[in-house]
């Protein structure tokens, strides 16, 4: 496993993050909890030192699983990301309400510490913008919460620049979380700059919801309401086309050097600065074993060319 120096926290973390979306089961597909917890445990003992949740990641269940994944020693191995700022998902009427109040902030820390059954979170993030609370007031109470020793790092996900500029009058934001993939450098520039400023990024949909494993290569008869195709668009034209596109130039350089689609994408992200660690996620040891093995070897620079040039040539 790789590792890198997060400058603002001052801490090194994996350059592969345990992602866990998915295997809190709502609108993901079919899980197995059992598949997933053994999937954690075989990242960690394999290095991966950083794993990410959330409670809006089917109402505070996969928290619940990271928790009881975290038995037995492997909370001393690892950083445990969690968010706040949406409550447990979705409304009844299906709407993502967006409260990052300083009496939300102190509510979800102790529900998410009840359900991780933790004393303290490491990295706490913003999960979105809220345009109704004053950033100020949402930094101070994260601010507070650290004080406190209910957490150790301050993180905004989802956030644009002028956001972020606007915390840092306010503390130092140790973690930035945005989308980061080969089909989706929309937050790159973005990225760049938290880099300058120390702040690590955790970037997620590293695999592009599951479109950068080459598993699937025609429009999925999964469910309209499946968080795969809510909320990412790359198994929706025109973007679907394009990344069945760049996946033949990745078969190509996959029949060369040997390695899976996964490992090339995985690899291909890490090895960027801007890109702290890249969340990952896994439902079995499989994809667990697959993703680990993507960071004993390394993209030759011609190999990246190759992407880099495939990318601008199809501008997904």
């Amino acid at each position: 496993m790789r590792y890198k120096h997060f400058k603002n926290a001052d801490v090194d973390v994996s350059s592969l993050a345990i992602g866990t979306w998915a295997i809190g089961g709502a609108r993901y597909g079919e899980v197995n909890e059992k598949d997933s917890v053994d999937a954690i445990h075989y990242m960690i003992d394999n290095g991966v030192n950083l794993i990410d949740t959330a409670p809006a990641y089917n109402c505070g269940i996969s928290e619940e699983i990271v928790g009881r994944a975290l038995k037995g020693g492997y909370r001393e191995k690892v950083f445990i990301s969690t968010k706040f700022g949406i409550g447990d998902g979705m409304d009844k009427a299906g709407v993502i309400p967006r409260d990052a109040s300083r009496e939300a902030c102190f509510k979800e820390c102790e529900d998410s510490l009840r359900r991780l059954d933790v004393d303290y979170i490491d990295f706490y993030f913003v999960h979105w913008p809220d345009a109704n609370t004053p950033i100020a007031e949402t930094m101070d109470a994260m601010l507070e919460l650290k004080k406190q020793g209910k957490i150790r790092y301050i993180g905004v996900s989802n956030f644009d620049k002028p956001l972020i500029e606007e915390c840092l009058k306010t503390t130092m934001i140790d973690a930035f979380q945005p989308p980061y993939s080969m089909v989706n450098e929309s937050e790159k520039e973005l990225m760049k700059w938290c880099n300058d400023k120390g702040i690590a990024s955790f970037s997620y949909g590293s695999l592009g919801s599951g479109i950068l494993t080459g598993a699937i290569r025609s429009i999925p008869n999964w469910d309209p309401l499946d968080f795969r195709f809510t909320f990412y668009d790359f198994y929706k034209e025109p973007k679907f086309s394009k990344c069945m596109e760049l996946l033949k130039t990745l078969d190509k350089i996959s029949a060369n050097n040997g390695h899976p689609l996964s490992q090339i994408a995985l690899n291909w992200s890490t090895q960027k600065d801007y890109v702290g660690t890249a969340l990952c996620g896994v439902r079995n040891v499989k994809e667990a074993t697959e993703n680990c093995n993507a960071f004993d070897w390394t993209l030759t620079e011609e190999e990246i060319k190759i992407i880099d040039d495939k990318l601008k040539e199809l501008n997904i």
